[in-house]
């Protein structure tokens, strides 16, 4: 396992009233049965609104999730380096408020 696969677990695990789960075949977590992170190209991946999809669209190197590579991104979904591990907790508890909230 990787430090990139180990941390987010480590931050999906910590979160309270959450279950692991698949979206796309890859490994997320859900609330409410409603996927808010998951893990991709070794990079975490969130549902974001607002300031926070802002803040976190504008680090380098994070992206609009594009799951099936055939440039069709998901608008909500930002992608972030490993770079800004230290967002990943921080962006992981936002997205949880975005999809308790909907």
């Amino acid at each position: 396992m990787t430090e990139e696969q180990k941390l987010y677990l480590e931050i999906g695990q910590k979160l309270k009233d959450v279950e692991q789960s698949q979206m796309f075949g890859k490994p997320c977590f859900k609330m409410n049965k409603k996927a808010f992170i998951c893990f991709f190209q070794n990079e975490m991946v969130f549902k974001l609104t607002g300031h926070t999809h802002s803040e976190a669209l504008s680090l380098d190197g994070s992206q609009l999730f594009d799951p099936s590579g055939k440039k069709r991104p998901m608008k909500e979904w930002v992608q972030v380096p490993y770079y800004y591990r230290d967002k990943w907790e921080e962006f992981a508890k936002e997205a949880m408020k975005y999809v308790d909230e909907k």
